[in-house]
């Protein structure tokens, strides 16, 4: 008889349950505007659609570190755009997309049978990440409840997926230096890091917060939001050199290597910042017209100071309650508790979706209300 496979034990992945308010929601005359997820509807810059072409025609294994101009372009954006400096680029590894990494990163790191902390409202793979590794997961936002424990690894994300808040320099150095004194490793998940609007975010690995030492810090960058690049799954870890060198070693055995042509798309990317600039500037327009159409509506947004999303909760309704009427009018959102228990009177409205469609869905908010 055949042995069935073990396959970790995970939660229902979370956007299959909105099957139901999406098809409602496609019913309406005008049409769905669906800003339930962060994925980019914006067209590539041409520049990096010619950046990846230049490298289509080499046939061989692309190298697991990246070529060295993508390692340096990411230093140089680091320094340029965020302030952070001090960075070897032998310390810069590419990553498959941001995912991925969120999702092994326990377990390259050898978490099993440790614990990992993850902010109590939290992008749900950090959690599908600690299951995988055979790790505890704790959600809490504050350290000072966690006692003397001393986790394997803890996860800081500023500006949140999905609030939108940003966490301070003093708050940030505290988490560093509480976890240095235990032996634990900061992960701090900085993928919104470029979409700052009432504050700017300010990166773990910048001076203020690190000191200028990165040592048990890693930091996870994304080009999905800032360059549109989520189809070409292109992100970045960087931090610790001796941690990223041990990541590199097992993505060699596993064969996590992200594609030549990607790695020079990355490049030109992170070494341009006017089209980051003007998808910033079209993500601002954008969260402008939805907030006000929100909140003209009864709704009222929280945090949301920084990053891709509106934290908005409607009176204090349930989040599914919320749902239901945002599908009635043909939008589609995330309610909070697909990020945890604490979300339930809250739902994630994204920015992403055309003019067109923000149009559309904030004249509904502007009528219907």
């Amino acid at each position: 008889m055949t042995a069935i496979p073990r396959f970790p034990d995970l939660p229902d992945f979370p956007w299959d349950a909105l099957a139901g308010h999406a098809e409602r929601a496609r019913e309406h005359p005008g049409g769905v505007v669906d800003l339930s997820i962060g994925t980019p509807v914006d067209p590539v810059s041409p520049l990096i659609q010619a950046a990846l072409a230049t490298a289509s025609e080499i046939p061989g294994y692309p190298t697991t570190h990246g070529i060295p101009e993508l390692r340096e372009a990411a230093v140089a954006a680091l320094a340029r755009r965020h302030g952070v400096t001090g960075i070897d680029p032998a310390a810069v590894l590419p990553t498959i997309g941001s995912k991925e990494l969120v999702a092994w990163l326990p377990t390259l790191l050898g978490a099993r049978g440790g614990t990992v902390v993850i902010p109590e409202l939290a992008y749900p793979t950090y959690e599908v990440g600690a299951r995988l590794a055979g790790a505890t997961v704790v959600r809490s936002d504050s350290l000072v409840a966690l006692g003397p424990a001393a986790p394997a690894l803890v996860w800081v994300n500023s500006p949140s997926n999905p609030t939108g808040r940003v966490l301070p320099v003093e708050h940030l150095r505290k988490v560093v230096d509480w976890a240095r004194e235990r032996g634990t490793i900061v992960v701090s998940d900085e993928c919104y890091l470029t979409l700052g609007w009432e504050t700017e975010p300010v990166s773990v690995l910048h001076p203020s917060v690190s000191g200028g030492d990165p040592t048990g810090i890693l930091s996870v960058h994304s080009l999905s939001k800032s360059s549109s690049l989520a189809g070409y799954r292109a992100g970045f870890v960087t931090g610790d050199p001796a941690l990223v060198k041990g990541l590199l070693e097992v993505r060699k055995h596993a064969g996590l290597i992200v594609p030549r042509p990607v790695q020079a798309a990355m490049t030109a990317a992170l070494a341009d910042d006017t089209h980051v600039a003007e998808q910033k500037a079209r993500f601002a327009a954008r969260r402008a017209a939805l907030r006000a159409a929100l909140e003209a509506a009864g709704f009222t947004i929280d945090h949301s100071e920084a990053g891709l999303y509106l934290w908005s909760t409607r009176a204090g309704e349930s989040a599914w309650a919320t749902l239901d009427w945002l599908a009635q009018r043909g939008i589609l959102a995330a309610p909070g508790t697909f990020y945890g228990p604490t979300g339930g009177t809250h739902v994630r409205i994204a920015l992403t979706a055309t003019d067109e469609r923000i149009t559309a869905a904030a004249e509904r908010l502007h009528t219907d209300h």
